[in-house]
C-alpha cells in the first residue's frame, strides 16, 4: 500500500516504495514490458477469486505496483505495442471493485488521474492526429529551431531528414524516428520515382553511413531508429551495392580558412551558461528508464534510447568544437589566448555543476591534436597551466574516476553529471553479475542497477536556475552555442595541428 503523502512514510512503508521502484525500473531485464503487466493483469484477477483480507492485500499490491508503473512510464508508454490494451483492461477491473474503493479511495482516484493523463497507444482505436515534425541536430541549420526548448524524442515521433547519393544530391524525406531501414529506403525509393521490383534485382538501394573520415557502415535493413545512432558529421547514403565502394563524405562542413570564429566574440561565462542551459534542456528529455534500455537492450534497437543518443552526440560535439577552434586559430597569441578562454568556460560550467560540459571541454583540450602544440602551451601564464593540471586531475579515470566520484557527491541537484561514466557504471553491473540465478531473479543486481538509475532522478530533482542577462547578442551566443560546426575528421585535426606548429612534441 503506498501512504498518502499527508502521512509521515514508515521504513516498512519506504521499504516497499523503493522495492516497487526496483521493479519497475528493472522489470525489463527479465521480463518484457508487455509480459510484466499481463502477468499483474492476471494476478489481479486471481486474487480477486481470494476471500478476506489476503484477497484484499493482494489486490492493493496490484494497485500500488500499477500506480508506480505509470508513474515512471507516462510517456514511454506510447511507444509498447499491446500495453495500453492492458492497461485499460486492468484499470476498468480495479475501478469496478468497490472493496477497493472503500479502502483506497485516494489511490483509485490517483489511478484515474495517470489513464487520462497517460498516452496509451491501443491499435484498435483510431490513430492519434498528426504530430509536429522535429528537427534533430545538425539536420538542418535553421535559428528558429534550435532556439527553441528541446523536448523528449518518441520513436513514434516524424522528423525531417537528408538521405544523400553518391553524387551528393540528396532527397529530404519526412520519417518516424523509429523507422526501420527498409522504410527510409521505401520513402528514398518513392521520392526518387523508383518502379516497384522484385527487392532482389541487382540495383535495389541499400543504405549506407558515411562518416567524415570515410568510414562506411553498410545498414541492416531490420534496424531502427538509426538518425540517432549516426556521428557528428556522418551522413545517410542510399545507393546500389556496386555504388558502395565509390562513397565519398560530403565535404566539410566549415570553413578550414584562416579568420576570427564567432569564439573570439563571446564572454567566456555567456558560452559557459547558454552550454548549462542547453546541456540541461538535453538531460532533463532522457527518460531514466533510457539508461538501462542502452547498456541492457542494445539488440533491441535504439526506439527507447533516442534522448540519450542525442545527449552522448553533445558530448562529442562539445569536445570536437574545443579542438576545432583552437587548431583553426592561426595566430599564436590569439591561439594561447583561446586556451585560457576555454579553461575559464570549464570552470564556470563546473562551477554550475554542469560536469557533462566540464569533462566535454576538458577533453577537447587533451585531443592529440591540441595537446601538441608544446609553443602555444608554453604561452599560457603559470596560473592556467595549474589550473589545467587541476582540471585533469578532476578527468582522471585512475582508481575508478575517484576524483571525479568525490567531488559530485558534495553536489546537491541540480547537477549534470558526465553521463558516459553512469552508463560504464551500468555496464559493470550488468557483466559483473547474472541477471537469472539457478532460474530465480537476482534481486541484489536489479536493487544495484535501479540506485544507480536513482541517482539519475536525484540529479534533476531541482529545477536548474541561471542568472543570465539579456543582451543584444543573447540570442546570437545562444544560436552558436546549440548549434556548432565541427571536424570530427581525426586526421584532419592533425593536418591543422602540424600546419600551426610542425617540430612539436
Amino acid at each position: 500500500m503506498i501512504k498518502s503523502p499527508c502521512n509521515p512514510p514508515s521504513q516498512e512503508s519506504l521499504s516497499i516504495n523503493i522495492l516497487l521502484d526496483d521493479i519497475v525500473l528493472t522489470h525489463s531485464l527479465f521480463l518484457p514490458t508487455e509480459k510484466f503487466l499481463q502477468e499483474l493483469h492476471q494476478y489481479f484477477v486471481w486474487a480477486g477469486g481470494m476471500e478476506g483480507p489476503e484477497g484484499l492485500g493482494r489486490k492493493q499490491a496490484c494497485l500500488a505496483m500499477l500506480l508506480h508503473f505509470l508513474d515512471t512510464y507516462q510517456g514511454l508508454l506510447q511507444e509498447e505495442e499491446g500495453a495500453g490494451r492492458i492497461i485499460k483492461d486492468l484499470y476498468l477491473l480495479i475501478m469496478k471493485d468497490e472493496s477497493l474503493y472503500q479502502d483506497l479511495r485516494e489511490d483509485t482516484l490517483r489511478l484515474h488521474q495517470l489513464v487520462e493523463t497517460v498516452e496509451l497507444k491501443i491499435p484498435e482505436e483510431s490513430q492519434a492526429p498528426s504530430k509536429q515534425v522535429k528537427p534533430l541536430f545538425r539536420h538542418f541549420r535553421r535559428i528558429d529551431s534550435c532556439l527553441q526548448t528541446r523536448v523528449a524524442f518518441r520513436g513514434s515521433d516524424e522528423i525531417f531528414c537528408r538521405v544523400y547519393m553518391p553524387d551528393h544530391s540528396y532527397v529530404t524525406i519526412r520519417s518516424r524516428l523509429s523507422a526501420s531501414v527498409q522504410d527510409i529506403l521505401g520513402s528514398v525509393t518513392e521520392k526518387l520515382q523508383y518502379s516497384e521490383e522484385p527487392a532482389g534485382r541487382e540495383d535495389s538501394l541499400i543504405l549506407v553511413a558515411v562518416a567524415s573520415s570515410g568510414e562506411k557502415v553498410l545498414l541492416q535493413p531490420t534496424e531502427d531508429c538509426v538518425f540517432t545512432t549516426l556521428g557528428i558529421n556522418s551522413h545517410l547514403f542510399a545507393c546500389t551495392r556496386d555504388s558502395y565502394e565509390a562513397l565519398m563524405p560530403l565535404p566539410e562542413e566549415i570553413q578550414v580558412s584562416p579568420g576570427d570564429t564567432e569564439i573570439h566574440r563571446v564572454e567566456p561565462e555567456d558560452v559557459a551558461n547558454h552550454l548549462t542551459a542547453f546541456h540541461w534542456e538535453l538531460f532533463r528529455c532522457v527518460h531514466e528508464l533510457e539508461f538501462v534500455d542502452y547498456v541492457f537492450h542494445g539488440e533491441r534497437g535504439r526506439r527507447e534510447t533516442a534522448n540519450l543518443e542525442l545527449l552522448l552526440q553533445r558530448c562529442s560535439e562539445v569536445t570536437h568544437w574545443v579542438a576545432t577552434e583552437v587548431l583553426l586559430c592561426e595566430a599564436p597569441g590569439k591561439r594561447a589566448q583561446l586556451l585560457k578562454k576555454f579553461l575559464k568556460i570549464a570552470a564556470i560550467c563546473k562551477q554550475n555543476q554542469d560536469l557533462l560540459s566540464f569533462y566535454a571541454v576538458v577533453m577537447g583540450l587533451d585531443n592529440a591534436a591540441v595537446s601538441r602544440l608544446r609553443l602555444t602551451w608554453e604561452k599560457l601564464p603559470g596560473k592556467f597551466k595549474n589550473l589545467f593540471r587541476k582540471f585533469e586531475n578532476l578527468t582522471d579515470p585512475c582508481r575508478n574516476h575517484k576524483s571525479y566520484r568525490e567531488v559530485i557527491s558534495k553536489m546537491k541537484p541540480p547537477v549534470i553529471p558526465f553521463v558516459p561514466l553512469i552508463l560504464k557504471d551500468l555496464t559493470f553491473l550488468h557483466e559483473g553479475s547474472k541477471t537469472l540465478v539457478d532460474g530465480l531473479v537476482n534481486i541484489e543486481k536489479l536493487h544495484s542497477v535501479a540506485e544507480k538509475v536513482r541517482t539519475i532522478r536525484k540529479y534533476r530533482s531541482r529545477p536548474l536556475c541561471l542568472d543570465m542577462e539579456a543582451s543584444p547578442h543573447h540570442l546570437q551566443t545562444k544560436a552558436y552555442v546549440r548549434q556548432f560546426q565541427v571536424i570530427d575528421n581525426q586526421n584532419l585535426l592533425f593536418e591543422l595541428s602540424y600546419k600551426l606548429e610542425a617540430n612539436s612534441q
